[in-house]
């Protein structure tokens, strides 16, 4: 048979406990609770503050690890930025330097062209120009030069004692024009420069002649470059001779006007028409391009006043006050 267990009787003072428990106020009852509630308060508390010193803690080991990144790139950059202006130092000094070189040559050349031309307007000083004489008219001569001193000594009226004595004679080396064209001109060289001067001097007087129908003009042979400066002032000659004033042209490409307030002497045609324009004449004030060696002086490295040491100095300090700033801030 199963046992059958009896029941305790209670001892008298838990039946006096128990009594007293029955006999507790409502007040104490609530404060108990209040105090588990603000136990369970205080540890959810805590383990919400033990969850974000966790993150923090993870948020400042990525914080660190991105820094350390980000200074690895910013010493990789400076170092890529300092041989970028090393580099670039050197090109400039090689730059620099090429300059020099080609400025030092440019002189050169302009000496050697100035000695050149001058050369060549002294192997010409026994030339004679003479303009506007028809195409074909020394056909029916024996020689160019039997032309050329036939021509002489008829038009300007030379004694039959007077040396005209011509070495060589020939058209100007360029094609024929067509008929209607200007004829080309005729180049005499004399057997003596005192001859040349004595016969310019006066077909000048006569102010040419005629010949054929045809207004004939005599010159000196100038060389190209001295050709090309002198009819550089074609319009301002054109200008004075409207204006009825005397002028000249000096060698090699001056010119000398005689106003009536006095005489002027001008050494290139920029100077000349910039005067004449100021003067109220009605010219074209022209102005020279600027030459190669105008454009690298003006086109040359000039020197900062912070070298490039010191710039890449204030830029790495410029960089590291800007991690110590993010730093000082993190730390708060």
């Amino acid at each position: 048979m199963p046992r059958i267990k009896s029941k305790k009787k209670p001892t008298q003072s838990e039946l006096h406990e128990r009594d007293g428990d029955e006999h507790t106020s409502p007040a104490s009852s609530a404060m108990e609770d209040n105090d588990v509630l603000i136990d369970e308060g205080e540890q959810a508390n805590n383990a919400s503050l033990d969850l974000i010193l966790r993150e923090l803690r993870e948020f400042r080991k990525d914080n660190d690890a991105q820094l350390r990144g980000i200074r690895e790139d910013i010493n990789k950059t400076n170092t890529r930025v300092e041989e970028a202006e090393e580099r670039i130092k050197d090109a400039e000094t090689r730059i620099q330097t090429n300059e020099e070189a080609v400025t030092e040559m440019l002189k050169l050349h302009i000496e050697m062209d100035a000695k050149l031309t001058d050369l060549e307007g002294r192997s010409r000083r026994e030339n004679i120009r003479i303009h506007g004489v028809k195409e074909g008219s020394e056909d029916d001569a024996p020689s160019m030069v039997d032309f050329v001193e036939r021509l002489l000594r008829h038009k300007l009226e030379l004694p039959e004692s007077a040396e005209v004595r011509v070495e060589r004679a020939h058209r100007a080396l360029v094609p024929k024009p067509p008929p209607n064209a200007a004829p080309r001109s005729i180049v005499a060289k004399m057997a003596s420069y005192r001859t040349k001067e004595e016969i310019l001097k006066l077909a000048w007087q006569k102010r040419g002649f005629e010949y054929l129908g045809n207004k004939v003009n005599l010159d000196h042979d100038y060389a190209p470059e001295v050709l090309k400066q002198r009819k550089e002032y074609a319009e301002v000659k054109s200008v004075l001779k409207e204006k009825k004033i005397r002028f000249q042209t000096p060698f090699p490409a001056k010119m000398r006007v005689f106003y009536p307030e006095g005489t002027v002497l001008y050494g290139s045609v920029e100077e000349a028409t910039s005067d004449l324009a100021k003067r109220g004449f009605p010219v074209t004030v022209i102005k020279r391009p600027e030459t190669i060696m105008e454009q690298i002086r003006h086109l040359t490295w000039r020197t900062t006043r912070k070298t490039r040491g010191q710039m890449s100095k204030d830029r790495t300090r410029d960089y590291k006050e800007k991690l110590q700033a993010f730093r000082r801030q993190e730390q708060e």
